[in-house]
């Protein structure tokens, strides 16, 4: 009998000296160690197919160098140890978890992206202290109901996966203020969702949504939406009631209208790669906040005057649609910055003239702009002023705006006033005159037009005070004081709840009152920068509002320089720690 005949005879498997023995793997005792002293365990892009034991058991299992009869200094002392609260395992090739990841209780921070992951084991449902819960780029079907008794989870990413649904009990996740449901094959979504009233952002695209439940406006601190890439035909008017909506995103859907949206807060929507024919007068109404609005690659044809009433557009993006006739008009947008047209039938507009920027545009098409003509029973329709300069009725008929601005003169028109009667004016600019005082006739007019005063702009002249009836303007949000000679923070201000902005800077205010500021809810951005403080009442820091607080540029010591360039935050809090109980 040969050799090979008798290894098989005796059963002896002849490539055993061949064959690697397959071990179980392990992490190192300097790397365990390290982490017991840090709580922090880092296992990305290492290869793993699976978590080893002694990862799971880090917590209970003293580590190899306390069974052997060495002294261990303070900062080895194995028994004094902190519990893991971080572990990171992405970029792994994990098919499973265990449930003996029960025994790392403590963690507050499990990153298990980028793996092969198909399902979850119910005990990840006792990690309570679970802050983020990374599950992105795996091949998850479904979720265990148990997932959702995470009540302290923060943020859920569960982004490129194979999810067709969600359980109903993801309601109970009350405290998530991220969720990232991106990239699956989602087709509805559960009611519940609605009850995550903390939630700030929370993105659906690249699903197979076709509606949107009206749970949704329940979410009153949502921030940012996003619902692009689904298949939604309409969107629910309900959404208006999510108040606190910045950002929403609707591109590449079947959308046939402009969602009619009063959310007031909304400065971004972005709705291109639809199929929306034309923009109607309420739904552009309902933007008046809006910042960037991008209307690209659907099918629209015309453009309504009404948008000229949206004074706070930044970039309006038009590209691809079949838009024949440019209003003129969009060049008295005060604020537009950015016009995209490319790919639109225009005519009249030579091509060149649209590869040269929005500035060229803009400043085509208000040479375009003809008066409104004349009849034989009226006077002129551009008034001759002091400054011998005329000003264009068609900013108070389309964009509400009272302008009178870098006309160096002491006084405003009455024959001013007599032009905006009877328009709803939002926005006054008087700023770069020499305007002592507001004059009688100013005060009046703001005393009847309750809906006037959005906005008013008064820097660059040589106001000291601000007249009482400005306390009537119901509405008013914003004002612009800077460069004047106040030495003290306008009286009336301090009644007009509304505020939202106040902007004092280069004056000579002393002093303000941070318990009369306290009782302005809304106001969120206020500068005193360069004037006379001599001190910051450590009060002003209970003012937790406000997002802005300038005060550079003013005579007192504390706070350093070194804390006001740290923003608004920290200067608050440096301002509450001073406060004496």
């Amino acid at each position: 009998m040969s050799r090979f005949g008798k290894a098989k005879a005796n059963n002896v498997d002849s490539l055993a000296g061949f064959r690697a023995q397959k071990k179980d793997t392990v992490i190192s005792h300097g790397v365990l160690n390290a982490a017991r002293k840090s709580g922090q365990l880092n296992l990305s892009s290492r290869g793993l197919s699976e978590v080893p034991q002694n990862v799971y058991r880090l917590n209970i299992d003293p580590p190899e160098d306390a069974h052997q009869n060495v002294s261990f200094d303070a900062s080895d002392r194995w028994w004094e140890q902190t519990d893991l609260t971080k572990l990171l395992l992405s970029s792994n090739q994990l098919t499973h978890l265990s449930d003996d990841i029960r025994l790392l209780a403590g963690l507050n921070i499990l990153d298990l992206h980028d793996n092969q992951l198909s399902s979850l084991p119910s005990a990840l449902g006792e990690l309570q202290e679970l802050h983020q819960l990374r599950l992105s780029h795996n091949q998850l079907t479904s979720l265990p109901e148990e997932l959702c008794t995470l009540k302290n989870l923060r943020s859920l990413t569960i982004q490129q996966n194979l999810l067709e649904s969600l359980p109903e009990q993801v309601g109970h996740l009350e405290n998530l203020s991220e969720l990232d449901l991106s990239r699956n094959h989602l087709k509805g979504l559960p009611s519940s969702l609605g009850c995550l009233i903390g939630l700030q952002k929370l993105n659906l695209c690249h699903n197979k949504l076709t509606c949107l439940p009206d749970s949704l406006r329940q979410l009153k601190n949502v921030k940012m939406l996003d619902c692009s890439n689904n298949q939604l035909t309409h969107i629910p008017a309900s959404l208006s009631e999510m108040v606190a909506l910045e950002q929403l995103y609707l591109r590449h859907n079947k959308l046939c209208l402009l969602p009619r949206l009063s959310a007031p807060t909304l400065k971004e929507l972005y709705v291109g790669n639809n199929q929306i024919e034309q923009l109607e007068t309420e739904q552009l109404e309902c933007l008046t906040a809006i910042s960037i609005l991008e209307l690209r690659d659907n099918k629209l044809k015309t453009i309504p005057e009404q948008i000229t009433s949206l004074s706070t557009l930044t970039r309006l993006d038009l590209t691809n649609n079949d838009i024949t006739t440019l209003l003129a008009s969009l060049s008295l947008l005060p604020n537009l910055k950015v016009l995209l047209l490319e790919g639109n039938p225009l005519r009249g507009i030579r091509r060149d003239l649209l590869t040269k920027g929005t500035n060229e545009l803009l400043k085509y098409l208000r040479g375009r702009i003809q008066e409104k003509p004349q009849r034989a029973d009226e006077g002129h329709t551009a008034l001759t002023l002091p400054s011998q300069a005329r000003f264009n009725e068609q900013k108070i008929r389309t964009l509400k705006l009272l302008e009178f601005s870098e006309k160096q003169a002491d006084q405003i028109p009455n024959e001013l006033f007599d032009a905006a009667a009877g328009e709803d004016v939002t926005t006054a600019n008087f700023s770069k005159n020499q305007m002592t005082s507001i004059p009688s006739r100013t005060a009046t007019w703001w005393w009847f037009s309750s809906t006037a005063g959005q906005g008013q702009h008064g820097s660059n002249n040589q106001l000291d005070e601000l007249p009482p009836e400005m306390k009537n303007l119901t509405k008013l949000c914003s004002i612009i004081l800077n460069y004047n000679r106040f030495r003290f923070f306008p009286e009336v201000l301090y009644h007009i709840v509304t505020l939202e902005t106040v902007l004092l800077g280069n004056n000579q205010v002393s002093a303000v009152d941070p318990n009369r500021l306290m009782k302005l809810d809304h106001l969120s951005t206020l500068d005193l920068s360069n004037n006379d403080l001599l001190n910051i009442p450590p009060e002003l820091g209970l003012c937790t509002n406000l997002r802005c607080l300038i005060l550079d540029g003013n005579p007192f010591r504390t706070p350093r320089a070194a804390i006001l360039a740290k923003g608004t935050d920290a200067v608050l809090e440096y301002l509450r720690s001073r406060i004496t109980t």
